[in-house]
């Protein structure tokens, strides 16, 4: 349906109604507008609205800027309703391509939490794809706006804020916010192409699409920065050499930027921050793709998810559910806070209206209304189906949990991650926590959910970095109880359930870096965040890094003598600390999970919240010195280990007793004197030595000893007798090693080993294959 056949109506008024419209009840499509045959069905939820126009847009003038209302013509087509709050219609004649959005009348009443503007076009929360850029200026706010006093720059650029609880804006926002497109039917992918690794095997990747290949010289110039460049065989290469089964990509739901970021010249460079959770972001298509349009771009991502599958390898998609691009009552009306803002956002119950935060961005989705879980669960099937992504993190996940009392395990929305037959077989992990009441929520997420483990973050770090620290400065250590907790897969977060201890260590995502935080090379070269380049005065980011930067703050300089004091003493302990910390991720029990880049030592020169800086700060950087490569051998050595033996893969708690049917423990514990743990020991003050015995799961499996000494000084270890049917221990890997090549016939000495200070050494104990358990 094309504008110009015919006069555009003028627009309509604010309505005021002192009545709620009627309407027959009828059937309502599904939400979204979607392709038929003849024409598209269109369904939107506005259920406080008085009336609802979709509005059909046309490029008429393509020569003129997108900024200039004379380049596009407008037709509305009044929607039918309220039915249950959903207003829709049919509308014949309209194909795929076609740019569309909404008008929302009503009453304006900011103080009751109402904020129909119908001189603002509105995006479709369901829209497939996307068209377009976000202008930062008066014409994307509900209300008068004014620039923020001292903010300089261009009107597109200014930090604009609405008068919270003043008078709806008369201006047209069309030329100055994305649109929707209608897109075509879309088939789902084939069947049965899901790599479906099981949880004890899977190891996590978490990467940014754009970051990760932008500066790889390895790929085309063209498919750089990508999800074309993600699917390319050198990146698929390198994420198999190392050992990677499960890819999470940082957002890509199309995105926007806070305005103070646009302001200061930053960029949400992460996307932690939704304008819609059905299309992907245009920006990581490539040009061709972009340029193609909207259908192109979902192409580009398919095809990603398709090769990745392939060649063997999941992808999950961090998500976010639990705030908007939107911002507080005072900044962007794009979408939802015109559409129906009662019920999309959280409201403190107040009056005037004032919104919640329990996601620290000036506004919250409230998961207690049935459209906001029905909006979710319908992107989550969506990206499944349609897209064929093989799982979720949930970003802040508590929020999509609360209810009328707070957090819930048995909220609806959570059950129905569980029940959905679409979803309860992807592999789901929820970041468990968020800056709400009762915010910290480690271990009390549903199976099948996985969560990501902060406990074990904070104690490798802790014992490994800060506490090592306080012992060069003669303050006292921490000792061993909560490492080695975290090391046998924290069952007292994760072992609470119904039956107990259901859910496995794997539901633990043992992380020690993330996007959100120190890279590795970092944590072991500065003691305190550096985030001056964030336009915050280094006020953003954790100050509690528990990081080391082993007497000297920060990096050599460029051309610096790392064989100079104070180099030489500094550089050869942190690259012993970071091999530490990678040992204890990979080698621990629980499911790893690896940030890009921290494989050959990554650096963001202090940065520990780097989300709004798209520069070489955040990409990967691909020319890698001799460190680099001595580091990404021994992490490559270390997944090959986890995967060789199944004793690092347990898929199960230990019970720290004989099994049924086996001879001996399923998990050991000594003394550095080769004595087995007592109560005694375990409670020895400043006990920083300890040797973790986990025999092979199988008659012909290796057992593994892990053999820690975080004293600050050498150590000789008496090793514990091999277990029965076992050859006598063979070390296979040290921290003290730089490379891995540096192993050839290093064996220990008549059952005894002498550990260097704060290092790491692991054995195998080989067997011939013939059944010792019996």
């Amino acid at each position: 349906m094309d504008a110009r056949d015919g006069e555009l109506p003028a627009p309509r008024p604010v309505v005021r109604p002192l009545t709620r419209p009627t309407a027959r009840r009828s059937h309502v499509p599904p939400l979204g507008v979607t392709a038929t045959p003849g024409g598209v069905d269109v369904a939107v939820v506005a259920s406080h609205a008085a009336a609802v126009d979709f509005c059909l847009i046309d490029v008429v003038r393509p020569e003129l800027p997108e900024r200039d209302p004379e380049r596009y013509a407008e037709r509305r087509v009044p929607l039918r309703g309220p039915t249950y709050g959903v207003w829709h219609t049919h509308v014949p004649g309209v194909r795929p391509g076609q740019r569309y959005g909404f008008r929302v009348y009503g009453v304006w009443d900011p103080r009751a939490g109402l904020r129909h503007n119908p001189a603002k076009l509105l995006l479709d929360p369901y829209a497939r794809g996307l068209v377009g850029t976000l202008s930062y200026g008066p014409q994307t706010l509900g209300a008068v706006g004014t620039p923020r006093s001292g903010e300089a720059g261009t009107p597109d650029s200014r930090w604009w804020m609405a008068e919270r609880y003043g008078a709806a804006d008369p201006t047209d926002s069309l030329p100055f916010v994305p649109h929707g497109v209608v897109m075509p039917p879309t088939p789902p992918p084939p069947p049965l192409t899901r790599p479906r690794v099981p949880w004890a095997d899977t190891v996590i990747y978490e990467a940014h699409v754009r970051g990760l290949t932008l500066l790889n010289p390895a790929l085309p110039p063209e498919v750089r920065g990508t999800y074309a460049g993600m699917a390319h065989p050198a990146t698929i290469a390198h994420l198999k050499d190392l050992g990677i089964t499960t890819l999470e990509l940082l957002p890509i739901h199309a995105s926007a930027s806070e305005p103070r970021l646009v302001a200061h010249g930053l960029t949400n460079y992460w996307g932690y921050s939704t304008l819609g959770f059905f299309a992907p972001e245009p920006r990581y298509a490539t040009r061709a793709a972009q340029e193609a349009g909207p259908a192109a771009v979902l192409d580009e991502v398919r095809a990603m998810v398709r090769v990745l599958h392939e060649a063997g390898i999941e992808v999950l998609l961090d998500v976010v559910y639990n705030h908007t691009c939107e911002g507080g009552d005072d900044q962007l009306h794009v979408s939802w806070r015109g559409l129906d803002n009662p019920v999309y956002y959280l409201h403190d119950g107040n009056t005037p209206a004032a919104l919640a935060d329990a996601t620290g961005t000036g506004n919250t989705l409230d998961f207690r209304r049935v459209r906001v879980v029905q909006l979710a669960l319908d992107s989550l099937r969506y990206w499944a189906e349609v897209v064929g992504v093989d799982g979720f993190r949930f970003d802040l996940a508590v929020t999509l949990g609360r209810g009328l009392y707070g957090y819930a395990p048995d909220h609806p929305f959570l059950v129905g991650l569980q029940t959905d037959p679409v979803l309860n077989n992807l592999k789901l992990v929820a970041e468990p926590w968020d800056v709400g009441p009762g915010g910290w929520q480690t271990g009390s997420f549903p199976p099948p959910m996985a969560e990501w483990n902060d406990r074990f973050r904070d104690a490798i770090r802790g014992f490994w970095l800060s506490s090592a620290r306080d012992g060069s400065h003669g303050r006292p250590m921490d000792g061993i109880r909560e490492l080695t907790t975290r090391l046998a897969g924290s069952a007292d977060l994760f072992g609470r359930s119904d039956p107990p201890l259901a859910r496995g260590p794997v539901a633990s995502v043992n992380f020690v870096t993330a996007h959100d935080g120190f890279t590795l090379a970092d944590l072991v070269a500065f003691d305190h965040k550096h985030n001056w380049a964030n336009g915050e005065d280094n006020h953003d980011g954790t100050s509690n890094n528990l990081s080391w930067n082993h007497g000297v703050e920060g990096h050599a300089d460029d051309g610096a003598d790392a064989t100079t004091e104070p180099w030489s003493a500094v550089v050869p302990l942190r690259r012993r600390s970071q091999r530490n910390l990678l040992a204890m991720l990979l080698l621990s029990a629980g499911t790893p999970m690896i940030t890009a880049g921290d494989e050959f030592g990554r650096s963001q020169d202090g940065n520990n919240n780097a989300y709004a800086l798209d520069t070489e700060v955040s990409w990967v950087a691909w020319d890698l010195d001799d460190a680099g490569r001595d580091l990404l051998e021994t992490t490559k050595l270390l997944l090959a280990l986890r995967r060789e033996h199944p004793a690092l893969r347990a898929d199960s708690f230990f019970l720290g007793s004989p099994r049924p049917g086996e001879a001996f423990a399923d998990l050991l514990w000594f003394t550095e004197a080769g004595a087995p743990m007592d109560h005694t020991a375990w409670n020895e003050a400043g006990r920083r030595a300890v040797q973790m015995l986990r025999p092979g799961p199988g008659p012909a499996d290796c057992d593994v000893l892990l053999v820690l000494n975080g004293h600050l000084d050498d150590l000789d270890v008496v090793l514990p007798p091999v277990l029965p049917g076992a050859e006598p221990w063979e070390r296979v890997w040290s921290s003290t090693w730089d490379n891995p090549a540096q192993a050839s016939g290093d064996d220990p000495d008549e059952g005894t080993s002498t550990l260097e200070a704060l290092s790491v050494q692991l054995f195998v104990g080989r067997r011939g294959g013939q059944a010792t358990r019996e």
